[in-house]
C-alpha cells in the first residue's frame, strides 16, 4: 500500500480558536490512524546536519526552513491513493485547527 509523510503546521491561536468539538474529533481520527498503524508524532526541537563530502559533520539547532505557522507534527500513514491520503489529512488537528496539512507521496527509491 502506498505511504505518505504528513507535515502539519498550525499554532495555539489556531487550536484554541477551533470549537472544542472538533478538536476531539480530529484527535480521535489521530487515534485512529495510530491503530491502524500509522506513525504520528508531535514535533520537537529541530536540528539542521550537513556533512559535505563526508568531510565532517555539522549540527546546527533550528530549522532549514520557515513558514508562516511553525510545524506542529509528522505522521507516516498508509493509503490507497493520494485522494484517501488528502482525506485522511484533512481530519487531522491541524488542518481542522487553522492550521494546514502537506502530504507527500513516498516515492520507491527501486523504481
Amino acid at each position: 500500500m502506498p505511504k505518505f509523510v504528513t507535515i502539519g503546521y498550525g499554532d495555539e491561536a489556531g487550536y484554541e480558536h477551533t470549537s472544542p468539538d472538533v478538536r476531539a474529533r480530529a484527535h480521535e481520527h489521530d487515534r485512529r490512524l495510530l491503530s491502524a498503524g500509522a506513525v504520528v508524532g508531535i514535533a520537537g526541537e529541530p536540528v539542521m546536519v550537513r556533512n559535505p563530502e563526508e568531510g565532517g559533520v555539522r549540527a546546527v539547532p533550528g530549522q532549514f526552513l520557515t513558514s508562516p505557522l511553525p510545524i506542529a507534527g509528522f505522521g507516516l500513514i498508509e493509503a490507497d491513493s493520494l485522494e484517501e491520503a488528502i482525506l485522511l489529512a484533512s481530519l487531522s488537528p491541524c488542518a481542522v485547527a487553522h492550521g494546514v496539512v502537506e502530504v507527500w507521496p513516498l516515492l520507491d527509491p527501486e523504481q
